[in-house]
């Protein structure tokens, strides 16, 4: 059997402001963008690595889903960022004004610190020291 997770749905207020984030700030790729309704569009990123699991930024459409933007998890982490160069995206993301909740460390397993994005979310950017079951 091979199976792996595709991507994950991500709850935003506005398709083109988390666009912008994710595509400019990040540097994310937009895999797609296809307009479904009036309303609603399939939008979807992913970092520039090929094989890497895509976000699908789903507008919220209910109250409840509202509720849930920037906090999908209850203030955990959400969102774990592998790179090869910690301190590259490091840099490229202060440059871009994104906000460290943690700043970088050195623990066991790499090279980590938190930040958050445009809506809240918690991200781990990480350089992993070693491939392991813990980091992969």
């Amino acid at each position: 059997m091979n199976q792996y997770i595709a991507q994950l749905a991500l709850v935003v207020a506005d398709y083109d402001e988390a666009i912008d984030f994710y595509v400019r700030k990040m540097g994310f790729t937009l895999i797609e963008d296809t307009l479904i309704s009036e309303t609603k569009r399939w939008v979807v990123v992913a970092p520039p690595s090929t094989g890497s699991c895509k976000l699908l930024l789903a507008k919220a459409a209910t109250d409840e889903q509202k509720s849930r933007i920037g906090n999908q998890t209850g203030g955990r982490v959400f969102l774990f960022l592998h790179t090869d160069d910690f301190w590259r995206d490091y840099k490229r993301l202060q440059a871009h004004n994104i906000q460290f909740i943690r700043q970088p460390s050195e623990e066991e397993y790499g090279t980590v610190a938190v930040f958050a994005d445009l809506y809240g979310n918690l991200w781990d950017l990480i350089e992993a020291r070693q491939k392991s079951t813990f980091m992969n």
